[in-house]
C-alpha cells in the first residue's frame, strides 16, 4: 500500500467508484482553476476567463486527437531492467463505450492499478501503485490558502509534487514527464524552454493577434528539479504520431530528445521531463507547477463588435484582474512563488492541521472546507481593485446568473470568516455603488465596469435587507467603527427604501406586506416569515448601527418598528407548528414601486399565483439564524422560533425520495436523504406555487441545518448535514462542487455557519470581545484578520483555557468560556501570531 503523507491532514479518502466524480480545483481566490480529478488527472481547465466545465473527452479544447490539455507520465526501471511506463493516474472508470472508442483523454495509455484519493481542502493525495511498476507513487497537490491573506490565496498556479517510493532493495531510475498545451489564443502561439531563477520549464504563450482576448496570455509548466530533458513542441503529424513518438522517447532512456529554445507551437502540445535514481526503501520527490496569467476578464454580459480583423468583445466590457496586476506573466508568477513556496504550504499545512483537529464533528469540516473551494473556482473573480464579485454559480461555459446577486450572496458566510477584506469590499460596493443615491434601492444585480452602476436596477427585498446585516456583520468583526460611518449614509437609505410609497414596508408598521422579490426568483405579496425574518434583522442590525453613526433618532425609530413587526409576527403567521405567508393581493401595479417588481412572478395581481402560502418553507428563519451570527439575540419569540424548527425537520426531511414528486430541477434523488424546499402538512398549498418548492438545494438546507445547531438541537442539525455530503460522495456527484443554479454556487458556502455555530464562538471587533459558548472543547476560530484555536476544560469547578492565535493577532477585553466563565482586561490584552495565551476562570455550571 502506498503511504500517505502524515504530515498533511486528511477529511476523507475515496477509493473505486467514489472517485468517478471528484474534481478538486486548484487555483486561487479570482485566478480561475483547474481540477484535480479522482484519478489523479488534471481536468475542467477554467483559466481563461470563463468556465469550462467539459471535463475530458476527445471534443473538448479542439483536441480532438488527446482530448485534454495535459498529461503526466512515469517511466521507470530497476537497473537491469526493462523500463515501466506508465500514465500518472488511477485506471479509468466505466463507461468505455463510444461511437469510435472510448471517449476518455489519452484512452489507450496503461495506467496504475490501485488507487485511492485522500483529502482535506485544499490538500490532496492521490496514491498509486501497481505490482509491475518498480515505484509506488504519491501525487500531493494543492493550492495555497491561508485564511486572513487573499494575496496568499490568489496565486495562479497549481503546485503538483510527485512522490516516487522504491520499496525494493535496488536504485530506481525515474522519470517523471508532463506534458501541456498551450491554451492561449494570438495570431501565433509558441512554446519555449527557459531556466533561471531556480526553476526551469515550458513557458507557453500567445503572440500577436487580439491582445484583449480572453484567451490572450501565458502558461507555464514548471520543475525546481536539476535533471530536466525537454521537447517543447511535439512535432506537427497525423494519426496521433506525437504522442507515440513521445512514449518511444521516453521508453528509450527515460528522456527527452527535444531542443530547447523558443519554436512554433503548430502541433501546441510540449513536454518537460525530470528525472531522478530512487534509493532503495526510500521516497523521492519532484515538484511541477502549471502557472497561468490571462488579463482579460470582461463583465457579466460583453457585447461583440465588428472590426475589419473579424468579430471581437468590446474594449468598453474589459475589466480585468487583480491577479494579473501582480505579476508580469505566467513565467513571473513561478519566479516569485517558488523561492516562497515552503512558507505558502506551512501556512496552509497549519490552517488546515488547525481546523481538522478541532473538535467539529467530522462531516461539518468536510462541508465548510469542501464548499470554500468555491471561492476559488471561475463563480469568483477580482477585479483589479481588489474587489470581490461573483456569479451565483456557473454553467458548463458561462458564468450563471450575474452581478453578486445579493440574495444569493446573503447566505454565505465563508468569506466574511476566512476572508474579511474582501467580504468589506462586496459591502462598499453594495452600498457606496448599488444603492440609489435618492430612492435607496439597491440594485440586487450589480453592473460592471462599476462605473455604469447607479443604483438603477431592481431590488430583491430579502437581498437589500440581508445587506444591512452583512454590513453589521463585517462592522463587528472588524472592528472599524471609521468604515461603518462611511458606508452609513447608504445603509440607512437602503433601510428607509422599505417605507417609501408601494415599498415593502409602505405603512411602517415593521411588517413587509408589498411587493418582495426574492431568492425564490419570484415576487411573493403578503406579510410572510421569510422576507420578515430578513427585514427584522436588517432593523436590528441598523438600530446599533445607527448608535454607532451618532444617528439615536433613526435607531429609536428602527427600534420601535422592530417591536411591532416582530410582535405583529408571532401573533399573526405563527400557526402552532411553523410560520405562514398571509397572501394579499396588491390589485393592481399603481399599488407598488417599480423598482421592487420583475417580470418574472404573477402576471394577475389580483390573483397572484407563485406564492408560497400556507406552506412550511425550509429556510423561512434565514433572518434569524444569520441574527445568532451576527449576535443579536432573537427576531421572534424564542420557543416559537424553535417550534418552527422541529416543524421544518418533521415535514420537510425525507429519508429518501423514491415517492416524492419535483417537477423542476433535480439535485437529490432515490434513496437520498434531503431537506424539501417546502411541504404543505396543512393542506392549502396553491395550484401554482413557487417554482422551486418541490426541490432541494443544499445551501438552503444548510441555513436550517445551522440554525438546529444554534438553537441546541445538534443531532438534528448534523443529521441533516450529514444527509448533504452522503449525496457528494464521488461517485454519485462532486464532493467539492455543490449546485443550485450553476456549479459551485455561492449559497452552498453557508456551510461554514456550523463552525460557530457548534463552538458558540463570538467575536466582537468593536468591545474587543472573544466568547465561546460550548464548553469543553478544543475549537478552531477564525474572525476574517486572525485565527487560531482555543482548547477548553472543565477542571474541579474551574475553566482553563489555552488560546493560540496562528494568523494575524487579537487585541483583547473580555473572554468569555461558557455562560458563566468571564474575564476581562481594561487596558487591554495583545496576543501575536505565533503566540497563546492561558487563562483560567471560575465556571459556575458552565
Amino acid at each position: 500500500m502506498v503511504r500517505r503523507n502524515r504530515r498533511w491532514p486528511v477529511l476523507r479518502s475515496y477509493r473505486r467508484e467514489f472517485l468517478t466524480r471528484i474534481a478538486m480545483p486548484l487555483g486561487g481566490i479570482g485566478t480561475g482553476t483547474v481540477s484535480l480529478g479522482g484519478r489523479g488527472n488534471l481536468l475542467d481547465w477554467e483559466i481563461r476567463n470563463r468556465p469550462n466545465k467539459t471535463g475530458e473527452t476527445a471534443e473538448n479544447y479542439g483536441l480532438r486527437d488527446y482530448g485534454a490539455p495535459s498529461l503526466f507520465l512515469v517511466c521507470a526501471r530497476r537497473l537491469g531492467e526493462a523500463r515501466v511506463l506508465r500514465a500518472v493516474e488511477g485506471v479509468l472508470r466505466p463507461p468505455y463505450e463510444g461511437s469510435h472508442g472510448c471517449q476518455a483523454a489519452f484512452h489507450g495509455l496503461p495506467r496504475f492499478r490501485r488507487c485511492t484519493f485522500h483529502a482535506a481542502y485544499p490538500l490532496a493525495q492521490v496514491c498509486l501503485e501497481d505490482e509491475d511498476v518498480p515505484l509506488r507513487l504519491r501525487l500531493e497537490a494543492f493550492n495555497p490558502l491561508v485564511p486572513g491573506n487573499a494575496d496568499d490565496s490568489g496565486l495562479p498556479v497549481a503546485v503538483l509534487r510527485f512522490v516516487l517510493g522504491n520499496p525494493g532493495d535496488t536504485p530506481v531510475e525515474a522519470t517523471v514527464c508532463g506534458s501541456l498545451c498551450n491554451l492561449t489564443a494570438g495570431a501565433e502561439r509558441s512554446n519555449r524552454f527557459r531556466e533561471g531563477d531556480g526553476m526551469r520549464g515550458l513557458f507557453l504563450a500567445a503572440e500577436g493577434g487580439d491582445v484583449l482576448a480572453r484567451e490572450f496570455g501565458s502558461m507555464c509548466l514548471l520543475t525546481t528539479a536539476e535533471d530536466v530533458s525537454c521537447k517543447p513542441v511535439w512535432p506537427a503529424e497525423s494519426w496521433r504520431r506525437p504522442l507515440l513518438h513521445l512514449l518511444d522517447d521516453l521508453a528509450e532512456d527515460g528522456r527527452l530528445d527535444g531542443v530547447p529554445g523558443t519554436q512554433n507551437a503548430a502541433s501546441l502540445f510540449g513536454s518537460l521531463a525530470a528525472s531522478v535514481v530512487v534509493p532503495p526503501g526510500s521516497e523521492t520527490p519532484i515538484t511541477f507547477l502549471i502557472t497561468w496569467h490571462f488579463p482579460n476578464r470582461y463583465n457579466w454580459a460583453p457585447r461583440e463588435i465588428e472590426t475589419p480583423a473579424g468579430k471581437r468583445l468590446d474594449p468598453e466590457d474589459r475589466i480585468g484582474n487583480y491577479y494579473t496586476t501582480r505579476f508580469a506573466d505566467a513565467w513571473d508568477v513561478g519566479r516569485r512563488v517558488i523561492p516562497d513556496l515552503a512558507r505558502l504550504e506551512s501556512d496552509t499545512l497549519r490552517f488546515v492541521r488547525a481546523f481538522c483537529g478541532s473538535d467539529l464533528p467530522a462531516v461539518v469540516k468536510e462541508a465548510a472546507l469542501c464548499n470554500a473551494s468555491t471561492l476559488r473556482t471561475e463563480t469568483c473573480f477580482r477585479t483589479p481593485d481588489g474587489t470581490l464579485y461573483g456569479w451565483e454559480g456557473c454553467s458548463p461555459t458561462s458564468g450563471c446568473c450575474s452581478g453578486t446577486c445579493t440574495h444569493v450572496w446573503n447566505y454565505e458566510t465563508t468569506t466574511p470568516f476566512l476572508f474579511g477584506d474582501l467580504a468589506r469590499s462586496m459591502r462598499e460596493v453594495e452600498f457606496l455603488h448599488a444603492t440609489h443615491p435618492e430612492t435607496g434601492a439597491m440594485s440586487f444585480r450589480v453592473q460592471l465596469p462599476l462605473d455604469r452602476e447607479r443604483g438603477q436596477g431592481k431590488a430583491a427585498a430579502d437581498g437589500q435587507m440581508g445587506c444591512i446585516l452583512k454590513a453589521y456583520r463585517e462592522w463587528r468583526l472588524s472592528g472599524d467603527t471609521a468604515w461603518l460611518r462611511g458606508l452609513w449614509p447608504g445603509i440607512r437609505r437602503a433601510l428607509e427604501f422599505a417605507w417609501v410609497p408601494g415599498g415593502w414596508d409602505a405603512d411602517g408598521d415593521g411588517v413587509m406586506e408589498g411587493c418582495q422579490h426574492n431568492t425564490m426568483d419570484v415576487e411573493y405579496y403578503g406579510p410572510n416569515p421569510q422576507m420578515q425574518g430578513w427585514y427584522l434583522g436588517a432593523l436590528r442590525a441598523a438600530e446599533e448601527m445607527a448608535l454607532a453613526a451618532g444617528d439615536a433618532d433613526f435607531a429609536a425609530t428602527c427600534r420601535r418598528r422592530f417591536e411591532q413587526g416582530s410582535r405583529w409576527t408571532d401573533e399573526n403567521l405563527f400557526n402552532g407548528e411553523y410560520y405562514e405567508h398571509e397572501i394579499r393581493p396588491p390589485g393592481s401595479a399603481a399599488a407598488i414601486h417599480p423598482a421592487t417588481r420583475l417580470s418574472m412572478g404573477a402576471g394577475d395581481l389580483a390573483r397572484p399565483d407563485l406564492q408560497l402560502g400556507a406552506g412550511c418553507l425550509v429556510d423561512q428563519l434565514v433572518g434569524q439564524v444569520v441574527a445568532h451570527v451576527c449576535g443579536l439575540g432573537y427576531l421572534l419569540r424564542r420557543d416559537h422560533v424553535q417550534t418552527t424548527l422541529r416543524s421544518i425537520l418533521r415535514f420537510n426531511f425525507r429519508e429518501d425520495l423514491h415517492a416524492h414528486v419535483n417537477h423542476m430541477r433535480t439535485f437529490a434523488l432515490n434513496d437520498e436523504a434531503a431537506l424539501l424546499m417546502a411541504t404543505y402538512p396543512r393542506g392549502g398549498r396553491p395550484t401554482s406555487p413557487f417554482p422551486y418548492f418541490s426541490e432541494v438545494m443544499t445551501g438552503f438546507e444548510y441555513a436550517a441545518a445551522t440554525h438546529m445547531l444554534y438553537e441546541g438541537d445538534v443531532e438534528a442539525g448534523l443529521r441533516v448535514i450529514a444527509a448533504i455530503r452522503a449525496r457528494y460522495d464521488g461517485q454519485r456527484r462532486n464532493p467539492f462542487n455543490e449546485a443550485e443554479c450553476g456549479n459551485h454556487y455561492a449559497r452552498a458556502m453557508a456551510a461554514w455557519t456550523a463552525v460557530p455555530a457548534l463552538s458558540g464562538f463570538r467575536w466582537d471587533g468593536v468591545d474587543r470581545h472573544l466568547g465561546f459558548a460550548r464548553v469543553p472543547g478544543n475549537w478552531f476560530w477564525s474572525n476574517g484578520r486572525a485565527w487560531g484555536t482555543c482548547r477548553i476544560r472543565a477542571d474541579r469547578g474551574r475553566i482553563r483555557a489555552r488560546l493560540l492565535v496562528l494568523y494575524g493577532q487579537l487585541e483583547l477585553r473580555t473572554l468569555a468560556l461558557g455562560p458563566s466563565g468571564r474575564i476581562e482586561w481594561p487596558r487591554g490584552k495583545r496576543v501575536e501570531q505565533g503566540s497563546r495565551l492561558e487563562v483560567v476562570c471560575g465556571g459556575g455550571d458552565a
